[in-house]
């Protein structure tokens, strides 16, 4: 076997056997089939980055279709969003389609199935139904509705489609097994009654058909040639290629159902349900809130797209569902941004840096990179002067040997300008340090060729020009959950684990050249870590979105717990 075999998982396995056999290469098509009622979260991305992933390994159309056979819940912003994510990721798609572009096709297959004795009309109500379903380990019962004639079920079937019935009155069965050990192939529902208005199709249609029913169907009518799904439809596979048996010409392709799991990310959830109680609830600020797992709120939080592709690259597909832990996803988000992300500083906990020998009024503009991992990046110029701000951490009045930042009588260099050295300390009424004061080696200025530029200080600290800082407001995310599964109990509130320090917000204290920053930049805040700019920016308020950090702080906090 080679080595490009074995690399193969074991969905391109099926389509290589399948090749193999004889399906022609211009047969193959995928799908990607979102439902549009919520925002697509960080599942949904794997499922997207396989299909269209497949559709570039082998030169081979992908469909965006939606699944829009519930329009009690489904919406036309939905589908605008699921639209950009997608786009975003950098796929694009031979052609979108919607399940209810098939309604007539599907009505029409069911007048059919009802005219071969494979459909009826059931009128029990839903709890009778569930009665004679019987259980996994108990055959179910036939409806006494099984057996009515071929017309009384047409006839009912068109008033049905016609408005003439109530919601719950009736229903569509298929007629296939009471005694099936498989409970979905116990006559499965086809049709239900709603009378909802559709966000495609308004109010022509008083039947919708159920997800089993259509979900195959359209992929055969689109000519998909693998349907690939998560695990918890291998149980429907057999009811997917049983309704295919109904309608199969052999001159087209059949498609193929397989399915793969879920790979579940740790300190989140993706359910839909509950990541719109979140945003009811208030404990976000909506579906883009750079904290939840949607692909809208990792764009905003500043994750680049292709961070998420490797992502999906890395975990792979598998056949056993696990949990991936979140910061395998911020490893990519931050090995791809350490290559694009423009360099800058900024000062996030300020105290006051003053350095007293040097000039009065006296201000310079110095060279620094943009990017050290991309030649091509260039440099910018960034302004100095005697007022610095630099971070609170950066130093200590009384450290020790290990202390390699600023403090009373040693050195330091302040990153891309000065060797300076720690001589007092200014402090408030109750005890706080307000300023520090320096001085500093004129001749020692990064670049400058000097002797004194190249002596080895051990360390280097950022800061900011106090007189030409500029103010912004940076969002300081951590993630949502303190717990690694917080919806694996089901005994338990998943929102009782919400962490409560999930956002700070602060004023940082910039560089001026990001005044004019726009939303969805990113940049690194040097030794600070990655941060993009939120669409809540304007010219009067600048606002930072915190997107990962420099390293993973996470691993220490748990080995030390």
């Amino acid at each position: 076997m080679s080595a490009e075999e074995k690399s193969l998982n074991f969905i391109e396995h099926i389509i290589e056997e399948d090749l193999t056999n004889g399906l022609p290469n211009n047969k193959l098509r995928f799908r990607f089939p979102p439902e549009p009622n919520g925002y697509l979260h960080v599942g949904h991305a794997s499922a997207i980055c396989l299909n269209f992933g497949l559709g570039l390994k082998y030169n081979a159309p992908v469909n965006l279709r939606f699944d829009d056979t519930n329009p009690a819940k489904e919406e036309q912003e939905y589908v605008d969003a699921i639209k950009k994510d997608v786009q975003w990721l950098g796929y694009e798609w031979a052609e979108e389609r919607y399940a209810s572009d098939y309604f007539q096709e599907l009505y029409d297959w069911a007048v059919e199935f009802i005219k071969k004795g494979v459909a009826y009309v059931d009128s029990q109500s839903s709890e009778e139904m569930a009665k004679q379903k019987g259980t996994p380990t108990q055959p179910g019962t036939d409806s006494p509705y099984r057996n009515r004639s071929v017309q009384e079920n047409l006839e009912l079937f068109e008033g049905m489609k016609n408005g003439d019935f109530a919601e719950g009155t009736h229903i569509l069965r298929a007629k296939i097994d009471m005694k099936s050990n498989n409970m979905l192939m116990r006559d499965p529902i086809m049709y239900r009654i709603l009378h909802e208005h559709h966000h495609r199709t308004g109010d022509k249609w008083c039947i919708y058909p159920m997800y089993d029913w259509a979900h195959g169907e359209s992929d055969y009518l689109e000519q998909v040639s693998h349907s690939l799904c998560t695990l918890e439809f291998l149980p429907h596979r057999e009811l997917y290629d049983w309704f295919l048996d109904q309608v199969y010409d052999s001159t087209k392709v059949r498609p193929k159902q397989r399915e793969f799991a879920r790979r579940n990310l740790s300190h989140t959830v993706v359910s839909k349900r509950k990541l719109l109680q979140l945003v009811n609830e208030g404990h976000v600020t909506g579906w883009d809130d750079p904290r939840m797992s949607t692909i809208s709120g990792m764009r905003r939080r500043g994750y680049p797209p292709m961070a998420i592709r490797n992502f999906a690259d890395t975990i792979g597909i598998a056949k056993r569902t696990n949990l991936i832990d979140v910061s395998l996803l911020e490893f990519c988000v931050r090995e791809e941004l350490n290559k694009t992300a423009p360099r800058v500083m900024a000062v996030l906990d300020p105290v006051k840096l003053v350095i007293t020998n040097y000039p009065a009024g006296k201000e310079e503009w110095l060279e620094a990179e943009n990017n050290p991992e991309d030649e091509s990046a260039g440099s910018r110029e960034i302004p100095f002067s005697g007022e610095l701000y630099i971070e609170r951490e950066d130093f200590m009045e009384n450290a020790n040997n290990k202390y390699f930042r600023l403090t009373l009588g040693k050195e330091v260099r302040l990153k891309n300008a000065y060797i300076i050295k720690g001589e007092s300390v200014v402090k408030d009424a109750d005890g706080n340090i307000t300023e520090i004061h320096c001085t500093y080696d004129a001749d020692s200025r990064s670049g400058s060729g000097s002797e004194a530029s190249m002596r080895k200080i051990k360390g280097t600290i950022h800061w900011v020009s106090i007189p030409h800082a500029i103010k912004a407001e940076v969002r300081i995310y951590d993630r949502l959950f303190s717990h690694e599964a917080p919806d694996a109990d089901k005994e338990v509130d998943f929102k009782s684990y919400i962490n409560p320090n999930s956002l700070e917000v602060i004023t940082g204290y910039l560089e001026p050249g990001l005044k004019s920053a726009e939303a969805g930049e990113r940049y690194q805040f040097q030794r600070l870590g990655y941060f993009c700019v939120d669409p809540d920016s304007n010219a009067e308020r600048l606002v930072f979105n915190k997107t990962v950090g420099l390293r993973d702080t996470w691993a220490k906090l748990e080995n030390k717990e």
